[in-house]
């Protein structure tokens, strides 16, 4: 499922219940999480549960960077599908130049999700620049 198509079925369902439904079944496909880099330097500061989140330059475009993530809460992991949607695959100035809080907007999510989780949602995001950032200043080294 795309960021628009993900837009266009929350438009058509008013129940939460039911968005939060489709955000656990976009948890529940994430890419698989290797068990061994679920160690303290891939935990994400600033979650109350648990996620683990890792970049790695894509190999058929170095330009370009894949996150991996995951976490031990259903909820929390639909809130990965929709950071890895949002910037998976993406350079480092395409990450920079993507608003997720727009996208975090549109979804309903500011308002429907518990301080605790925005907050968390928001943490992910911070992590993925600072792990773009590094890769853009190797690049630049290199």
């Amino acid at each position: 499922m795309t960021l628009d198509e993900l837009k266009e079925s929350f438009e058509l369902i008013d129940d939460w219940e039911e968005r939060y439904r489709i955000l656990i079944e976009l948890g529940n496909n994430l890419p698989h999480f290797p068990e061994e880099q679920r160690i303290e330097a891939n935990r994400v500061e600033g979650c109350t549960s648990n996620v683990w989140l890792i970049s790695k330059r894509d190999e058929e475009d170095p330009q370009r960077l894949i996150f991996l993530a995951d976490s031990d809460a259903y909820i929390v992991k639909g809130l990965i599908s929709l950071v890895l949607m949002a910037y998976s695959g993406a350079t480092p100035e395409q990450i920079r130049k993507t608003d997720i809080r727009d996208i975090f907007q549109t979804l309903g999510l500011e308002k429907n999700l518990s301080p605790n989780r925005r907050d968390g949602f928001y943490s992910m995001v911070d992590r993925i620049h600072e792990l773009a950032a590094q890769a853009e200043a190797a690049e630049t080294r290199a």
